[in-house]
């Protein structure tokens, strides 16, 4: 169910558009001044926040758009940047107000909050007007939101003669899609815009996904699996709304993500390494798959204890699972010299393939970042490698869709690297239908006919055999 968002804050129970839209402001605000959403969301009133993420996120996947019809409806840039943010968040969703109106306004989990025209305008005024900063200017909110109902068609059309506000991506960003995927780009640029479902990975060690579909269908929540051990839930919940989560049945995990686990060779007794773990998802799924000695690295102390919480309430946590807070690059800091049959190398990246959950991530992103962490996701595999034993296995994963994180890493390495072969494993994955989940890996039976195709988001997988 969501959250009603209605006209007045003063009925118990009920949150105001007002109150969700200058909570949206000060998260765009922030985004603006780098930093992530995530991080200013675990900010935000927990009353607000459910609400407030999905308008946050709604502006975030237009805010190309919105930052386009604030500089046409006020070229100068308004003195104070709360009072721009909230221009941009409500012009967001005044736009799909006025593209969509006769909606039903309810707002659902973060699906695109739909609202009457005329509610906007009057909600975002009264945001301004209980706000002491922004209260002088809530005659300039008034008129402008006013303006672009009135003048709406030409000052669209106006503003989408830019790319970036047609695409609501940096024009970098375009570019570069246009240059790797030249028949493709336009479909990815769509696809980071749509919201992607909620994916739960059950865990083989206390469930089996026939009995968490049956808790689902008893608590009259709608779910099928159209992969081995997933579940996807059409209409995404809070985690802790659904049955399971405190007995540790499942995890939440996209699934492109879901394939890491299963594409490396884990058999008991493995000594495994998961060197870039948090927040602990994969590290998860491999001690799910057998009795393993694992050890997971993160360089962030935060991050890693986020690991070691899942893993206690997924049951997992052993004397044979060691987190270690290091830079997986620096071998000599955390490795025992005792070398691993498995590793998992899920270096950083820009994050380009999971934009669907993360809208704010196009905004936060430079261009020279692609170039940063390439050479850094080089230093990390040249340096397990080295760790690996002879026969052993290292796959390697990013969360991009750019070729220079993905493709052109995997070919590097084996130029570098002579002991190295490349075996066969899903390449580059696109967020589109047919280029996300190898058919391989699907289940036909438990693929249910009328529901829709399962999309993961963009990852990139290779997997290293080492010669003897």
């Amino acid at each position: 169910m969501g959250i009603a968002l209605v006209d007045t804050p003063s009925r118990p129970g009920r949150i105001s558009l007002s109150d969700t839209l200058l909570a949206a402001a000060h998260n765009v605000q922030a985004v603006q001044a780098g930093r992530s959403l995530s991080d200013s969301l675990a900010a935000t009133d927990p009353a607000l926040r459910a609400s407030t993420q999905a308008v946050s996120f709604h502006a975030m996947r237009k805010l190309g758009l919105a930052t386009a019809l604030r500089e046409i409806l006020v070229p100068r840039k308004p003195p104070n940047p709360l009072l721009d943010a909230l221009l941009k968040v409500s012009l967001a969703v005044l736009d799909t107000a006025a593209e969509t109106a006769g909606h039903d306004g309810a707002l659902h989990g973060r699906e695109v909050p739909v609202y009457a025209p005329h509610t906007v305008v009057d909600q975002a005024v009264r945001a301004a007007d209980r706000h002491k900063k922004l209260k002088p200017f809530k005659g300039l909110v008034n008129g402008v939101l006013r303006r672009y109902l009135r003048e709406r068609p030409a000052i669209l059309a106006q503003a989408q003669r830019d790319p970036v506000a047609k695409y609501n991506h940096p024009a970098w960003w375009v570019e570069r899609l246009q240059q790797a995927y030249p028949d493709r780009w336009e479909d990815l640029l769509v696809a980071g815009d749509r919201p992607g479902p909620m994916v739960l990975r059950v865990n083989a060690r206390r469930a089996t996904v026939d009995h968490v579909l049956d808790a689902f269908k008893a608590a009259d929540i709608d779910a099928y699996s159209p992969m081995v051990g997933a579940i996807v839930l059409p209409q995404p919940r809070p985690v802790q709304a659904l049955p399971g989560f405190e007995q540790g049945w499942w995890s939440v995990q996209d699934l492109s993500a879901q394939l890491a686990g299963r594409l490396l060779p884990i058999s008991h007794g493995m000594r495994v390494l998961d060197a870039c773990s948090a927040p602990g998802g994969k590290t998860a799924h491999l001690l799910e798959r057998a009795d393993i000695t694992l050890t997971a690295l993160d360089s962030d102390a935060i991050r890693l204890a986020r690991v070691g919480q899942n893993l206690d309430r997924l049951g997992l946590r052993h004397d044979g699972v060691r987190l270690a807070c290091a830079d997986a690059a620096d071998v000599k800091s955390w490795w025992d010299g005792e070398p691993f049959d498995v590793i998992l190398a899920d270096v950083p990246c820009t994050a380009s393939g999971v934009l669907r959950r993360h809208p704010d991530i196009r905004w936060l992103r430079r261009e020279e970042d692609i170039g940063r962490t390439a050479r850094l996701q080089r230093s990390i595999v040249d340096a397990l490698w080295a760790t690996l034993k002879p026969g052993g296995r290292l796959l390697y994963a990013t969360c991009s869709i750019f070729p220079e994180e993905g493709e052109r890493q995997a070919e590097a390495f084996v130029k570098r690297h002579s002991d190295a072969a490349r075996l066969i494993a899903p390449g580059q994955m696109l967020p589109l239908a047919g280029a996300s989940i190898p058919g391989t890996y699907l289940s036909q039976q438990a693929l249910d006919e009328e529901a829709p195709a399962p999309v993961g988001d963009g990852f990139f997988y290779a997997l290293f055999a080492k010669n003897a």
